[in-house]
């Protein structure tokens, strides 16, 4: 699956940190901005794959389940 978000990144000395506004709690962070985006993309992929399996643990089991794709 293809998604694109917003990468916020700033310099801190020897670091580049990033934060991305779309997903609250998704943070980067690293000696070059190609590590940093790295590990933005690395934590906004583990939140979202965190909230997905939260939110299936809820879901009865005659619901039927389908993929949207928004472009």
């Amino acid at each position: 699956m293809h998604n694109e978000f917003t990468a916020i990144i700033e310099r801190d000395g020897e670091w580049f940190i990033a934060y991305c506004p779309e997903i609250p709690g998704a943070n980067g962070q690293g000696r070059t901005k190609e590590e940093c985006l790295k590990s933005l993309s690395g934590a906004i992929d583990l939140i979202l794959e965190d909230r997905r399996q939260d939110v299936l643990r809820g879901v009865p089991e005659n619901a039927t389940r389908e993929i949207v794709v928004v472009e």
